[in-house]
C-alpha cells in the first residue's frame, strides 16, 4: 500500500489543525498520522484509496477556517507500516 507524506507550512500551528486534520481523514475513511513540527510545520502520514485520497489532499491545501497554508509538499513512499485509524502524534 502507498504511504502520503505531506508536510504543511503556514499558520498551521495554534489553530486546531490536527484535530480538523483527524476528522476529515476519519470521515474519509483514511489511516495515518499528524504531528507538529518544531519548526512550525504540520507532518501527515496517510494511506487509503485514491479517490479518498485526492478529497483529503484537498483539505490539505485549505486546512481549518483559522489556519493560513502556505505550501503543502507531497512525498509518495514505500513504508512498510500499516496505520490503523488516524492518529495525533506527539
Amino acid at each position: 500500500m502507498k504511504t502520503y507524506h505531506y508536510t504543511n507550512s503556514g499558520r498551521v500551528q495554534g489553530v486546531c489543525f490536527r484535530h480538523y486534520t483527524v476528522l476529515e481523514a476519519e470521515k474519509l475513511g483514511l489511516s495515518g498520522t499528524v504531528k507538529n513540527m518544531a519548526n512550525g510545520d504540520v507532518e501527515i502520514f496517510v494511506q487509503g484509496n485514491d479517490v479518498e485520497i485526492g478529497r483529503f489532499e484537498s483539505f490539505l491545501h485549505a486546512g481549518p477556517r483559522s489556519a493560513r497554508v502556505d505550501a503543502v509538499k507531497k512525498e509518495i513512499i514505500d513504508e512498510p507500516t500499516e496505520y490503523r485509524g488516524f492518529d495525533i502524534n506527539w
